[in-house]
């Protein structure tokens, strides 16, 4: 995800993005990744189309989340990219809460 990341912000500087190392995720439990992503009311990106569902379900009968995009590995990078600044340009968080997509859309 690093590499779209820096394409995100190389194209929109003011988008608040974050890595999973920068956000000190890389390595927890999908449980725990939900729950940090929730309270700092982030949107959750990821590659994770295996575990991340299930937790994601789990989670949100308690607790709100800011949603979740997951982001297929055979997805061009600039197609990732291109994605996820038209969510970002054209939408608004609150649309998301609650909600597991799939990019592409």
């Amino acid at each position: 995800m690093k590499t779209s990341q820096a394409g995100v912000l190389r194209r929109i500087p003011e988008i608040d993005f974050q890595t999973a190392t920068e956000a000190g995720l890389e390595g927890l439990r999908d449980e725990n990744v939900l729950k940090i992503a929730a309270s700092e009311k982030r949107i959750l990106i990821t590659h994770d189309r295996k575990t991340i569902p299930k937790h994601f379900a789990e989670f949100i009968r308690q607790e709100k989340c800011w949603g979740v995009f997951i982001v297929s590995k055979k997805l061009e990078i600039s197609l990732a990219i291109d994605e996820i600044i038209l969510i970002w340009a054209a939408s608004e968080a609150e649309e998301y809460i609650n909600s597991i997509r799939q990019l592409p859309i």
